[in-house]
């Protein structure tokens, strides 16, 4: 059972077990279609498509929901049945975008009790770097199956849980972003730049090396220790911009063995939706 990262090796000794299934989950925010572009130009054997936007995350409501709501449950859970997933399926999700959206939908699996998934180390590049790994433009027909969900091994809090989280010593919050967004200095995405008052910064893309794949479990190990101290891995609070990205940093942290951290869904683009929510630069 793989239950945080596979290599593209040990991906394709399993391609043809029915009792897996791979999800392509690449997506651009700045072209929202080009994921589903590059998925009919071309894909691994037998993945279906997971769309951020659509699969992924439920519409945005303006003024109350950050970027990317997490999916109605029930949806998700449809559409899982459909992909032909059930409570014994092996999930890998792949995407050429470092693993971030990817780990979205291992976080979303992991909220509802399914352990039998991992991302792709190094993506869809790791894949077609195997010489004669094979591509393919056919659509899947998946057999549907019942998923049943469990009890969640991913958690979640909400912006209320956080605004009282973060004055409490024994919980630690931490921004997935970039530093120079984290310090407020300039924000590409959304309205207000800042950060979250006694958040700490782990920017996702220093979990990867110089070949976009992820450090090892020592190296992660040493990454993110020092931010948990002596706290249990569940109150350590991971958010970003939309509630993606942060789910590669819990994915790190899983696998580097420190178990599984808390994830706030609403992230920085819903807690700057209520103007009384304060805001810290620098």
């Amino acid at each position: 059972m793989f239950r945080t990262l596979i290599s593209a090796e040990q991906l394709a000794g399993r391609l043809n077990d029915t009792g897996w299934r791979i999800v392509d989950c690449r997506f651009s925010l700045a072209d929202t279609g080009a994921g589903r572009t590059a998925y009919a130009a071309g894909h691994i054997p037998g993945a279906v498509y997971a769309h951020l936007d659509e699969d992924l995350s439920s519409p945005i409501v303006p003024g109350q929901t950050g970027r990317h709501p997490l999916p109605d449950r029930d949806q998700l859970i449809a559409r899982l049945s459909a992909w032909g997933i059930d409570e014994h399926t092996q999930v890998v999700a792949y995407d050429d975008n470092s693993g971030m959206a990817a780990s979205r939908l291992w976080w979303l699996l992991r909220s509802l009790g399914h352990d039998r998934v991992a991302v792709l180390d190094g993506g869809f590049a790791a894949w077609t770097a195997i010489p004669g790994a094979p591509l393919t433009t056919e659509l899947p027909a998946p057999q549907p199956r019942t998923f049943r969900p469990r009890p969640p091994t991913g958690h979640a809090v909400d912006a209320a849980q956080v605004a009282q989280l973060r004055l409490d010593p024994d919980w630690v919050l931490v921004d997935s972003r970039e530093d120079f967004r984290y310090r407020g200095e300039s924000e590409p995405i959304d309205p207000v730049a800042g950060h979250i008052p006694g958040a700490v910064n782990a920017f996702f893309m220093e979990n990867l090396d110089e070949q976009s794949r992820f450090l090892s479990s020592g190296q992660l190990r040493e990454r993110f220790r020092p931010l948990l101290g002596k706290r249990p891995a569940e109150k350590a609070v991971f958010y970003c911009g939309s509630g993606v990205s942060a789910c590669h940093n819990i994915l790190a942290m899983a696998h580097a063995g420190l178990g599984e951290a808390t994830l706030y869904p609403g992230s920085w683009s819903e807690w700057i939706t209520d103007e009384s929510r304060a805001i810290a630069v620098a």
